[in-house]
């Protein structure tokens, strides 16, 4: 999961609101029903600490989900009064929760929001492609394109001109994962002439020429798309755990080498031991440690491992990936490891 889109949480010192509401439950609520709900939250809060006019906020922003079209839930972070981050979620949470904490609770969006790859859908026809770029909400405000083959030529040469195209608009969109959908023959011809980043993203279904995608489809392309990219880190893990330590596992490993902005990319299990474990942080992102002595000065704070070392993954440009689905086994026992860009 890219993560740039926190790095605004990470500009102001907190501590933080962190809410995660079911959007589809509380829609089927009466209004008496929503409103409690959003006072819940605000009292949940409150009783952790929170500020008046932070929980005020929140409230506001739960209460205001009534007059959405909001299809499966949305998290809010907030500080000092302010909603500062309001995204939204493609996997319903578990009921709404809310906590109070020096860090935003950001590690559930793994799960809740990681499974929502931007899907470039392309209809391969022997006279060219047509695009339309979905996310979990439909159609995105990307405009369909069709784009013609200039001249009829051979399967191969067509087959690069397609290619060429998708890889355009791929870097245009940045879209997460390609969706070839047409004869077998042709989808394998484009999908054999993409560069290797992005042929590394390109998955087939099984239609034919002329089908067009539903939704349901679609978020079967981009599940399988998170499932192959989750295994695929964790194999690579799993590699790395001898070599040279270019991945690290458990948290004394992993915040020694978030200390030293080693880590590419987190691989986390929500519900690993290790993610909920106390460490201690400061005021920059680099400042983490598994005791308080490891840390100068006086604005030490406790915080969960899995919200430091995400904390840390924004500040450094790392991903992070929920590795909770992976059927394989492998991944780090506790729930919490690293693969990094150089060992020791």
């Amino acid at each position: 999961m890219d993560l740039a889109f926190l790095s605004p949480l990470f500009d102001r010192p907190g501590p933080w609101a962190s809410v995660y509401v079911d959007a589809a439950r509380h829609r089927e609520s009466t209004d008496e029903e929503r409103t409690q709900e959003a006072l819940g939250v605000q009292r949940a809060l409150a009783a952790a600490g929170a500020d008046e006019a932070t929980c005020h906020a929140v409230r506001l922003a739960v209460d205001e989900l009534r007059h959405t079209g909001e299809p499966v839930g949305r998290a809010f972070f907030a500080t000092r009064g302010e909603v500062v981050l309001d995204p939204a979620l493609s996997t319903a949470p578990p009921g709404t929760s809310a906590c109070w904490a020096a860090l935003p609770h950001t590690t559930p969006l793994l799960d809740l929001a990681g499974a929502d790859p931007l899907c470039l859908v392309a209809y391969v026809d022997p006279r060219g492609v047509e695009l339309e770029l979905r996310s979990a909400g439909g159609m995105t405000g990307w405009p369909e394109r069709h784009v013609e083959l200039r001249v009829q030529d051979t399967e191969e040469a067509d087959a690069a001109e397609i290619a060429e195209a998708l890889t355009r608009c791929r870097a245009e969109t940045r879209a997460d994962v390609v969706v070839l959908v047409g004869g077998e023959r042709a989808c394998e011809a484009v999908r054999d002439r993409l560069p290797g980043a992005v042929r590394e993203r390109a998955l087939r279904t099984r239609h034919g020429a002329g089908s067009r995608l539903r939704d349901a489809e679609v978020a079967a392309a981009r599940a399988e798309y998170v499932g192959l990219r989750a295994a695929h880190e964790v194999e690579l893990f799993d590699e790395g755990r001898g070599c040279d330590g270019v991945a690290a596992e458990g948290v004394p490993a992993v915040v020694h080498a978030a200390r030293g902005h080693r880590i590419s990319e987190l691989l986390i299990r929500a519900d690993g031991d290790d993610a909920g474990r106390q460490v201690w942080v400061g005021a920059e992102p680099d400042q983490v440690g598994v005791r308080r002595e490891d840390l100068v000065g006086p604005r030490a704070a406790a915080a969960r491992a899995d919200d430091a070392l995400m904390r840390c993954a924004v500040a450094g440009g790392a991903g992070a990936v929920s590795v909770a689905g992976v059927e394989s086994g492998g991944g780090p026992v506790g729930g919490l490891g690293a693969l990094l860009r150089w060992g020791e």
